[in-house]
């Protein structure tokens, strides 16, 4: 068992111990991935303070996804058109400008919601193209063989600091307001910059990409024509689409759960956004662990995070609501870390770019829609109507591509059959 243990601990960080270039992304990251959550509870709280409304909420998920409702699909060709590590430096300098902008705004006493809506928006739009770079250099920066152990180690940052950010940014905003966790931001956007910088361009693993780079049309297309030859890749994206539009709206519902259900704070809106995040955390690093792709741990993974929504639905105290966040928490990082490796591998060189813009549509696409829809289930009906929505999307998800998989054993293919796009 102790060997099996400490096995199980190599496979975890391998992708840290073997990868220099991924040790500077990963700590650079770690800085400002925690300054971006502390920005995210403080954007949605302000918001509610400043309206007093849940469907405003909403709208402020909105302007964050309504980027990539747009340009999701596309922005992909421009990720496979150019270099990877470039592209983020300047989508990471983007973010940086805003976050200080809209602390400057909220710290002068002179910000509107119209303000944090405008500034969330161009912010969005930066991301349009980070996500998918970021998934490309990930790529470069570890190589095919590490791909699922990074893309989990990714997860599990993204996932700490949902647990340190939020926790911190509750502390902040009830002790110097939320213009703090905005000027925190954007100062943690430096550590980034320096490490992306720092990195040896020479060490990175060299992407197969032909002579010719793509144009809009034909570019997108060909991602498209990739997804009719790897149907599981087709599976996965209209899972992540379905469940992430239904069911994941938690940067809606979980500073109203906060103020409005259990009528507390913004500490505790912390503490519930962190007890998400905990389980989010232990979530990616099993998946680290485990370091491979696949379908039953994303349905897996997707079920239970039905569950756990549906049993928080009926929920009205912090003592109940933690442990089952936790839960959620756990469940997400299981399907999204899956989800991300089985795309990610599936793709050639020459198109993960635009398979990966795809996931990143699939996955902030319909946020817009979905905020909204969280928000105005909120009003109605409380967090208790809009969780049981939610819990139940998701296990109908679930049990309708298991059930596709189950009938069509043959959808099951990673790669493209030979001679075909992408082969």
């Amino acid at each position: 068992m102790t060997a099996a243990f400490l096995a199980a601990n190599r496979r975890t960080w391998a992708s840290l111990r073997k990868h220099r270039n991924y040790r500077l992304f990963f700590g650079g990251q770690v800085v400002s991935v925690t300054g971006t959550w502390m920005q995210n509870i403080a954007a949605a709280w302000l918001v509610l303070e400043l309206t007093h409304s849940p469907v405003a909420v909403g709208f402020l998920m909105l302007c964050q996804f309504l980027p990539a409702t747009t340009l999701g699909l596309v922005s992909g060709v421009l990720v496979d058109r150019l270099d990877p590590r470039r592209i983020v430096i300047a989508t990471q300098a983007a973010s940086m400008v805003f976050a200080a902008a809209l602390a400057g705004l909220t710290l002068s006493g002179v910000v509107a919601p119209w303000h944090v809506y405008l500034l969330t928006g161009l912010r969005g739009l930066s991301l349009v193209v980070d996500h998918p770079a970021r998934q490309a250099l990930t790529f470069q920066m570890v190589g095919r063989e590490e791909l699922p152990n990074a893309v989990a180690l990714n997860s599990s940052l993204f996932n700490g600091a949902r647990v340190v950010g939020p926790a911190l940014g509750g502390v902040a905003i009830a002790a110097a307001g939320a213009g703090a966790c905005f000027l925190l931001n954007a100062v943690s956007f430096v550590a980034v910059l320096a490490c992306l910088r720092r990195m040896r361009t020479d060490e990175l693993f060299p992407l197969d990409r032909g002579d010719e780079r793509p144009t809009l049309v034909r570019g997108s297309r060909e991602a498209f024509a990739f997804l009719r030859t790897v149907p599981l890749a087709g599976i996965v994206l209209a899972t992540v689409f379905c469940v992430t539009t239904f069911s994941f709206n938690f940067n809606v519902l979980l500073p109203v759960l906060a103020k409005q259900t259990l009528e507390e704070g913004a500490d505790v809106f912390g503490v519930v956004t962190a007890c998400f995040g905990a389980g989010a955390l232990v979530g990616a690093l099993a998946s680290a662990a485990i370091a491979k792709a696949s379908p039953k741990l994303l349905l897996g993974g997707t079920a239970a995070f039905g569950v756990a929504e549906l049993a928080l639905a009926p929920e009205g105290s912090v003592a109940a609501a933690a442990p089952l966040l936790f839960i959620c928490g756990l469940a997400f990082t299981l399907w999204t870390s899956n989800a991300n490796a089985t795309l990610a591998l599936a793709a050639p060189d020459r198109l993960r770019g635009r398979v990966m813009g795809l996931y990143y549509f699939a996955f902030n696409g319909a946020g817009p829609a979905g905020g909204l829809l969280a928000g105005w289930l909120a009003a109605t009906g409380g967090t208790t109507l809009a969780f049981a929505v939610a819990g139940g999307s998701a296990l109908a998800v679930a049990a309708a591509a298991g059930a596709l998989l189950r009938a069509r054993p043959e959808l099951r293919r990673l790669r493209p059959a030979a001679g075909t796009v992408g082969a």
